[in-house]
């Protein structure tokens, strides 16, 4: 009678090779891409695919960061001649068109995932003491099982902080806040706040230290951090701050108290103070998989958990928290798992990141501290520049551009290239594959500079400088 249960309960789980949880980008392309190696693939997602960058992060952040950069060119038009009256914003005529974008979007990423023939299981995940992974009372197995189901915002433990929305929330606004509150110092504080403040709203933005991204490199640090206290720049900084109580009036206002004063009349609180990932609903002590005490999955550099048939990508990682990165190390897993790549893996390393902040930076390889740091301060060169971009070379508005090209040894191989100011984004794909190839800065020199343009200042600076 026992055996008799035993095998009526393993028929009823379904079996995949390559069971995947978590329809955002990591997980959407790995599964893609095991099906190419002709495994059968399965994916289990509760909401809409495409995780968080596609419906609350770096897809619609860029189509709101594109129309606050709109604002900025409105300002500066009657400077290059054109006599332009702005009648006014309206915000609920952007926030429809980026919503039906990510429609579209949501319907690609599932005709993908049917034509690449992965069966979508729609439900929320959960391991049981056998090891599989249940969804809605229905039983699945995968001889390997990818966990890639990213994080949400976190919001603090202080009276009152119901009264705010995270970064999800700020894509649900209807209109344009009057009076705006941000809480955080991280790359989502700072573009959140930018792009409010440009498109008109009140914005102020509340850090606990001194500087914005204070994990990035110094000089980048520093020079948004003093931009954003130019007269000019409609973000109002409060450094040194915390947020110790939220009240709500029945007028809807709120006021935000803090250890430096009252902020009053406030319409809308962002809390953009850090992510957790979504781990604590799938039951992995269940099944021998460790996470960090707050939760993040611990992989070695293949993906691998401490169960050997369990893998993770992505956010709930921990590691480098970005679709791009996501996307890589989903694919390499497959080719690795299924294709026989053994040695196939994400290094997690030169990778380039842009915040689109107000203005604008871009980032990759290692900055003058790690490479200090990693090579001794009489190994490393610096060579650093600052000058004003030609584009405000007419206008009332000023901002600066900077840029610091971080090179170590004899032969200045170049290891880290940071831009700060117009056009940082998109000049740094091409000096990120540089620093990858390990090009030094002689190279860097012999190429001919495309002028007139900011990118031909990373080719042509000279006199390099030992870290202080």
């Amino acid at each position: 009678m026992f055996r008799v249960a035993i095998r009526a309960m393993s028929s009823s789980v379904k079996e995949f090779d390559y069971l995947v949880i978590g329809g955002g980008s990591g997980g959407i392309a790995s599964a893609r891409r095991a099906r190419e190696f002709n495994v059968s693939v399965g994916l289990v997602e509760s909401g809409r695919l495409g995780g968080t960058c596609v419906n609350v992060g770096c897809v619609p952040k860029k189509v709101m960061y594109n129309c606050s950069l709109h604002a900025e060119f409105i300002r500066d038009h009657a400077d290059y001649g054109f006599d332009v009256t702005l009648n006014k914003f309206d915000w609920k005529v952007i926030k429809k068109s980026r919503d039906e974008y990510i429609k579209r979007l949501n319907g690609l990423y599932e005709s993908g995932l049917s034509g690449s023939k992965v069966e979508l299981i729609r439900g929320k995940a959960a391991f049981d003491e056998e090891g599989n992974v249940v969804v809605d009372g229905q039983k699945y197995r995968g001889k390997k099982t990818l966990i890639a189901v990213g994080g949400y915002p976190t919001i603090p433990d202080i009276p009152g902080a119901e009264h705010g929305i995270d970064s999800d929330g700020f894509f649900e606004l209807e209109d344009l806040p009057s009076k705006t509150v941000v809480v955080g110092a991280g790359y989502i504080a700072v573009e959140l706040a930018g792009m409010l403040a440009n498109l008109g709203s009140d914005t102020h933005l509340v850090i606990r230290y001194d500087k914005v991204l204070r994990n990035f490199e110094k000089m980048l640090s520093d020079e948004l951090t003093a931009a954003i206290e130019e007269e000019s720049n409609p973000l109002t900084l409060h450094k040194r701050t915390l947020v110790t109580s939220v009240e709500k009036h029945e007028n809807g206002l709120l006021t935000v108290t803090t250890n430096t004063g009252v902020i009053e009349n406030v319409k809308t609180l962002i809390w953009a103070i850090g992510r957790t990932p979504h781990t604590k609903s799938l039951n992995l002590d269940k099944v021998g998989v460790k996470t960090t005490d707050s939760g993040y999955i611990v992989v070695d550099e293949y993906q691998n958990t401490s169960n050997p048939d369990i893998l993770s990508v992505g956010d709930d990682t921990g590691k480098f928290e970005l679709t791009p990165v996501a996307i890589a190390a989903g694919r390499r897993l497959s080719h690795r798992l299924f294709n026989g790549e053994t040695e196939n893996r994400l290094k997690y390393e030169n990778i380039a990141t842009v915040v689109f902040s107000h203005p604008l930076l871009g980032t990759v390889g290692l900055t003058e501290e790690e490479a200090v740091k990693r090579y001794g301060k009489d190994e490393v060169t610096l060579y650093k520049s600052r000058f004003n971009p030609m584009y405000y070379a007419v206008t009332k508005h000023k901002e600066k551009q900077a840029m610091k090209i971080v090179c170590v040894g004899k032969e200045e191989r170049v290891v880290g290239v940071h831009i700060f100011g117009f056009a940082a984004d998109e000049m740094l794909q091409g000096f990120a594959v540089a620093v990858q190839m390990g090009a030094t800065k002689a190279q860097f020199d012999a190429t001919v500079a495309i002028h007139p343009t900011s990118a031909e200042e990373l080719v042509t600076m000279r006199g390099g400088v030992k870290p202080e």
